[in-house]
């Protein structure tokens, strides 16, 4: 006897693999709330110093430490010379 459809067990095996991406451990989790809460002390800093003078971008990296730093999280890293 031919069945019309694929058997359960091809079904219970496709709804698996479906639904892993979804999740994400839970050292994930927290490594995306902290880059989430790093691009708001970014942006707030940016928000309160909008001018690219020497004098706003040394006002914007010291708000955007001290933001860093009152949130228990790593400061960033300077960028490259050259790139």
């Amino acid at each position: 006897m031919n069945r019309l459809g694929p058997s359960p067990g091809i079904l219970a095996l496709a709804l698996m693999l479906a639904s892993a991406p979804a999740m994400a451990s839970q050292q994930g989790n927290v490594a995306i709330q902290n880059w989430r809460t790093m691009d708001l002390c970014a942006k707030a800093a940016q928000a309160a110093f909008p001018d690219f003078t020497v004098d706003s971008n040394a006002k914007r990296e010291a708000k955007e430490k001290e933001c860093l730093e009152g949130k228990n999280l790593p400061p960033r890293e300077p960028l490259a010379p050259g790139r």
